[in-house]
């Protein structure tokens, strides 16, 4: 069963056992994560996990480096990596443009698509973004979607909502016309919750999500370090055995 978060600004900490052995491995790498986007990153039974989770543990074991998981709003979370409080932010963060002009990024490590989802019985009417004309759409407040939304040629005719939450409930209950989410996501919402959800056509845009790293010496050499490791963990089967565990499909490769 799905269960959704709030988090103001909360602060766990979970820490993956390595082989002390390994001296390059003398480090600590803070990872934010927003702990509520199911199933990526998510809290259970006062548990963090989620695929996120599983893949940057499995970064940790292969660089010998301790993570150290911040949660907190997804919206701080990339002021957070700005000021230095965390490293690295994984939580389905999308190469765009903007950001490749503040980070560097590691390689793309989930492929995806931008989705529009409505409330089931409205599939038929809304069958993709071109049906947004005229209505309300929400998506979560610091998010690419609000830009991929702005830059359709229809875009002023879109009333488009920013969310901290819950924007699953809301277009269930009629109060907003569609969310707008990356498609793996929007499936697992849709098999896992009890709300009236349903896909409203195909994915509108290519979405590639890797790991963001502050744009000086010490950040590209760490970024560096982790694109290395995972490059080995897509080598050995490891991202797509994670991705299998959460998803039942590789979303690892674009193919």
């Amino acid at each position: 069963m799905l269960k959704q978060f709030a988090f103001a600004s909360l602060a766990a900490t979970s820490i993956a056992s390595m082989a002390a052995a390994q001296s390059e491995g003398e480090g600590t790498l803070r990872v934010g994560m927003s702990g509520g986007y199911f199933p990526f990153t998510f809290v259970e039974q006062d548990v963090l996990q989620g695929f996120e989770v599983d893949v940057m543990d499995a970064v940790a074991e292969e660089t010998g480096l301790e993570v150290e998981y911040v949660t907190m709003s997804f919206s701080g979370l990339v002021g957070a990596l700005e000021s230095n409080r965390i490293d690295t932010i994984a939580n389905q963060i999308t190469i765009t443009p903007e950001r490749e002009a503040k980070f560097v990024f590691t390689q793309p490590y989930v492929y995806d698509g931008a989705q529009v989802v409505v409330k089931a019985g409205n599939e038929d009417e809304i069958t993709g973004p071109e049906d947004l004309k005229g209505r309300s759409v929400a998506v979560n407040l610091g998010s690419n979607f609000e830009q991929l939304l702005n830059e359709l040629p229809y875009a002023d005719e879109i009333d488009i909502r920013t969310y901290e939450s819950n924007i699953e409930q809301d277009t269930a209950l009629g109060r907003v016309d569609a969310f707008v989410m990356d498609r793996v996501s929007s499936t697992q919402v849709i098999k896992e919750s009890p709300l009236p959800l349903a896909l409203a056509g195909q994915p509108f845009s290519e979405i590639r999500n890797a790991l963001p790293f502050r744009d000086d010496e010490e950040g590209r050499a760490l970024r560096d370090r982790i694109d290395a490791a995972l490059s080995d963990l897509r080598e050995d089967g490891t991202l797509a055995e994670i991705s299998q565990k959460w998803f039942d499909a590789d979303i690892t490769t674009a193919e």
